[in-house]
């Protein structure tokens, strides 16, 4: 029964690892932008490291909603027993 229960449930690590590179292909779209946006205004290497930072956001954006879909909230220390005092 409990095999059943848990099949029905999809993988959260499944979850994280899309919802991460979603994340990153939007932000990496918006870089390719920027980058041509750019391209008589601005020098080459400055348009680079702009591009380079929204590509870290993105990085860094995806593995934070990877690790933070892939965590539950449940703790791995047991509550300790209810006392009453008086």
């Amino acid at each position: 029964m409990l095999m059943l229960q848990t099949d029905a449930v999809p993988e959260i690590g499944t979850f994280g690892i899309v919802a991460g590179a979603v994340f990153f292909l939007i932000f990496a779209a918006v870089a390719y932008i920027a980058f041509r946006m750019m391209r008589k205004t601005v020098k080459w290497a400055i348009r680079l490291t702009i591009a380079a930072v929204i590509l870290l956001v993105a990085l860094a954006g995806s593995v934070a909603i990877y690790w933070k879909a892939g965590s539950s909230n449940k703790s791995t220390r047991p509550k300790p027993a209810p006392t009453r005092n008086r």
